[in-house]
């Protein structure tokens, strides 16, 4: 199925499909026979798993290169490292890089491709659940040790070509990150979807239905971009469970807390802030973390880290504004709106979900 992504920018086309990345190359072979060089990024992990499955789809010439696994892929060297590869390799404007991983890779991909000489073309192959949303979206960033995705631009792909087969030898913990993002998009779109998956388990999928859950989302993600490119308004929709999910995240050191595990606990954190600013009720936030427990969530974290640390990043949050901090809540499922709290606040909160954990987890 092809979703369109329709922005100021420009307009493209999110591929999704079981073993289509041969078919969805040659698609857009225009594109690639008119780049100069082409330019795989990736990491060990991906490419050990899927380099003959990448090479067998590929009708073109390329040279890939191998980056770390995980968050620290988006680091300063690392970046400084993809730039020199490209320069050594005479790359110039027309040149064409190709994203083939996870969001990680995507991120760290689509910064190197809005800097590299003001702006070269990119594509990007998710490998993962949790890249159905970062592949999507034109958000592109690296982490600095004070905060994630605070180096970054906005810039959109070319294209992206969602092959689900890629997601075949994905880790448990890998499905349950990215299902995090699947749920968020429920959250703030469609009671009846949300209402179905909180009725499943989402390590368990069917893959027609997982295929379904995917473009869904992309679906949710591709209106809102439309509207908001940049996030000035209702694309901070997108943040929801976010502000205090990447405070642990950066409190942990980045991956040492899967993405997703921390936006899962950001959700439970947003519910309850929810409970005073909109509608939700403490009966829903109590199915919802029975929910994600029942289905491997970890919530560990929480402990492990005192609300004063966590203060540090939740006030260098991107969303901030003009020293306010400001949280994606919930009126009504599917009803998300941007709420201004205080820091005392988010602390009283901080406290009802250690002790909501300690009732309901432990």
């Amino acid at each position: 199925m092809n979703i369109s992504v329709k922005t100021a920018s420009h307009t493209y086309e999110v591929v999704i499909g079981h073993h289509i990345l041969a078919q969805a190359f040659a698609n857009y072979k225009q594109l690639f026979d008119k780049a100069d060089q082409i330019i795989v990024l990736t990491d060990k992990h991906v490419w050990q798993a899927q380099e003959k499955y990448f090479t067998e789809s590929s009708f073109f010439a390329f040279k890939t290169f191998i980056m770390p696994a995980g968050e620290s892929c988006k680091s300063f060297a690392n970046y400084e490292a993809v730039q020199t590869f490209l320069l050594e390799q005479q790359c110039t404007r027309k040149s064409l890089i190709i994203a083939f991983g996870g969001g990680a890779v995507g991120d760290l991909t689509g910064f190197v491709a809005a800097t590299y000489m003001r702006g070269i073309p990119f594509i990007q192959v998710p490998t993962t659940i949790l890249a159905h949303d970062s592949a999507v979206g034109g958000k592109t960033a690296i982490n600095h040790t004070l905060g994630k995705n605070m180096i970054g631009a906005f810039y959109q792909p070319q294209a992206v070509l969602y092959d689900t087969a890629l997601l075949a030898s994905l880790p448990k913990r890998e499905v349950l990150s990215g299902m995090a993002e699947v749920i968020k998009h429920a959250m703030i779109a469609d009671t009846q979807w949300l209402e179905e998956i909180l009725q499943g388990n989402v390590t368990q999928l069917p893959q027609e239905l997982l295929a379904q859950y995917l473009a869904l989302g992309v679906r949710v993600k591709a209106n809102i971009v439309e509207q908001d490119e940049t996030e000035q308004s209702v694309r901070k929709y997108l943040n929801l469970g976010h502000t205090y999910g990447h405070a642990l995240e950066a409190a942990a050191g980045y991956g040492r807390l899967a993405h997703g595990e921390a936006v899962m606990i950001g959700l439970v954190y947003c519910l309850l802030l929810s409970e005073r600013y909109g509608q939700i009720t403490r009966n829903f936030t109590k199915r919802f973390l029975h929910f994600a427990v029942a289905n491997g969530y970890p919530f560990t974290a929480v402990n492990d880290y005192s609300f004063d640390e966590l203060t540090t990043y939740l006030v260098k949050d991107k969303k901030a504004e003009y020293g306010d901090l400001q949280f994606v809540l919930l009126k009504a499922i599917g009803e998300p709106f941007v709420q201004k709290i205080e820091l005392a606040v988010c602390q009283e909160v901080d406290k009802e979900l250690r002790s909501l954990l300690a009732e309901v987890v432990l």
